[in-house]
């Protein structure tokens, strides 16, 4: 497969006749590759609600509201649901201090 590979990168517009098992083959390649890539740049982040987040900093959701637009913790948008980085709630508790 990494000779086809290699093929192609040097010649990319030689025309290869390829069967049809063949063709299913550098499919499943290439599915497989990509999936492998893609879960080692995963982030390994975890993300909290804003209740979780008031409720580990010990504030009310107005200190959250007021964090972001002091730009001191900001959440981040995930599917429309705003979200915290628990490494950045991490990171205020670790100073012990708040805004």
């Amino acid at each position: 497969m990494n000779d086809l590979v290699k093929i192609a990168k040097e010649c990319p517009s030689l025309n290869i006749t390829v069967q049809a098992g063949e063709l299913l083959e550098m499919v499943n390649y290439c599915v497989l590759t990509a999936r492998k890539e893609f879960e080692t740049k995963q982030d390994p982040e975890q993300y909290i609600t804003r209740k979780q987040a008031a409720q580990m900093l010990d504030v009310d959701l107005s200190s959250l509201w007021r964090w972001d637009k002091q730009a001191y913790l900001q959440p981040v948008s995930i599917g429309g649901k705003r979200r915290y980085k628990l490494s950045d709630i991490n990171r205020i508790l670790e100073k012990g201090q708040t805004a």
